[in-house]
């Protein structure tokens, strides 16, 4: 996809960035009739959370401002998480897990096999992955029809998801996988300017 084809609103949260050859592969149009690339990003209504350690948290997206937020939405039964997904996102959370200005979260959106996709795979995962990483269990409840906040506010398509969320709040990236390395040139471009 060309630039002239883009948005105005990603145009512009990218205006003047060395970066912008990486659009088509970082930032490209979502898939049709899902995400919410170039708005702002919804508060997650996710009622359980752990800390990277496996012990009970909580997490706010508003307080992550001035931080680039990577949303790695999974399922653990599903085969491309664990072909795709928890690998990139290993790749990506290896590369910046020293930096303030990068925070990676992994949540489990159950929207399907409740009985399997339960709130221990969090430190199932963490573990199996090696991912000292925040990570919340969304799977809804009797008000959403068992349909994951996250899904909903983020009109995600399934899994393995990724979101990626500018320092302002906006919604860079939203759809099926990322592509690891094109993704960790624009993080690392974008953060080591921030970092000036």
């Amino acid at each position: 996809m060309k630039i002239s084809n883009f948005s105005a609103s990603r145009r512009a949260l990218l205006a003047g960035s060395a970066s912008a050859f990486l659009l088509p592969k970082v930032l490209h149009a979502a898939t049709p009739g899902y995400g919410i690339t170039g708005q702002v990003a919804p508060e997650l209504e996710v009622p359980i959370w752990i800390d990277g350690e496996g012990n009970p948290a909580r997490f706010q997206l508003s307080e992550q401002r001035g931080k680039f937020v990577f949303l790695e939405l999974w399922q653990s039964w599903c085969p491309g998480c664990h072909s795709h997904g928890f690998p990139t996102l290993q790749k990506i959370v290896a590369e910046f897990k020293d930096s303030p200005y990068f925070m990676p979260v992994g949540i489990q959106t159950t929207f399907e096999g409740y009985l399997i996709n339960t709130e221990d795979k969090l430190r199932t995962m963490q573990k199996r992955y090696n991912l000292s990483i925040v990570m919340g269990h969304d799977a809804g409840d009797s008000a959403t029809g068992r349909r994951p906040n996250t899904m909903s506010s983020y009109r995600s398509g399934g899994t393995p998801w990724a979101i990626l969320i500018s320092p302002d709040g906006r919604v860079l990236y939203n759809d099926f996988g990322i592509d690891a390395g094109a993704a960790i040139d624009y993080l690392r471009e974008e953060i080591e300017r921030l970092s000036a």
